[in-house]
């Protein structure tokens, strides 16, 4: 199968269109765009000058990827909107590209990003993520690996969320989600490990038992953070397993904060 551009669609002389690639009536593509191979384009979408999109994507009617980012101190400096392979990019989504800070907006491979989700300027969203519609990320935040936010959820800029957790929908999030957790309730809190989603992954009884042990130190004792973390990291057992090392990380380098632990039902 050979590149198939509807002629009714716009497309910049400048622009990088791989092999393979599909380009539906009434899309955009600007000067400066790079499309990889076996990608298809709706109709309607912008792919603007500061895209950068891998092999195998889907882009839906209407999305936005690499348009200029909502940010006042931007002075058009040339930066990107970095997507990897066989993400799929729903209706209406907007994808900006960084600004002079960073340079860049990231997106991994094979993400399920729903319709109207926004991710805002010098993010970076990891491998196998999915947010769901209308999901809103905004400047400088940070999504791991294998991640599932809800729909209807802002994460406030500068925010993170850990690899492998699950965040409800509706719900807001202005502090870092550690890894491996589910997180809900307004304001939203600790619920759990994301056990179900951990097993489905292929995580042993025995990883799932420590990261239970170590969160129960950070949530469940009387222990401030500091403290909690001071009490795992002397704790050779745990720190045998990666996954309770890779948390440890992930909490000492929160400069936001991690959400609080679940409150007591009356």
């Amino acid at each position: 199968m050979s590149t198939q551009i509807d002629p009714r669609a716009v497309i910049g002389p400048k622009a990088v269109i791989g092999e393979n690639v599909t380009i539906a009536p009434f899309a955009i593509v600007e000067d400066g765009a790079v499309i990889g191979d076996g990608t298809s384009i709706a109709s309607h979408s912008l792919i603007a000058c500061g895209a950068r999109i891998g092999s195998s994507c889907v882009i839906h009617h209407g999305a936005v990827v690499g348009h200029a980012p909502q940010d006042l101190k931007y002075a058009n400096e040339p930066t990107t909107c970095e997507i990897g392979d066989r993400t799929v990019v729903r209706e209406f989504a907007t994808l900006h590209r960084g600004t002079g800070e960073t340079g860049r907006t990231v997106i991994g491979s094979d993400c399920f990003l729903m319709g109207y989700v926004h991710i805002a300027h010098d993010c970076i969203i990891g491998h196998h993520v999915i947010m769901s519609n209308a999901a809103m990320i905004a400047g400088h935040g940070e999504i791991q690996d294998y991640v599932i936010v809800g729909g209807v959820t802002p994460i406030h800029q500068f925010t993170r969320v850990g690899c492998h957790a699950m965040v409800g929908g509706g719900l807001r999030v202005s502090k870092d989600v550690p890894p491996y957790v589910l997180a809900g309730n307004d304001p939203l809190v600790f619920e759990g490990l994301n056990a179900i989603g951990l097993r489905r992954r292929g995580f042993s009884r025995e990883t799932l038992d420590a990261l239970d042990r170590m969160y129960a130190l950070i949530y469940r004792s009387k222990l401030n953070v500091s403290q909690a973390l001071a009490k795992i990291t002397a704790d050779a057992e745990l720190m045998k397993v990666p996954e309770v090392g890779r948390c440890v990380e992930f909490i000492r380098g929160s400069s936001r904060g991690i959400i609080g632990a679940p409150r007591l039902r009356s």
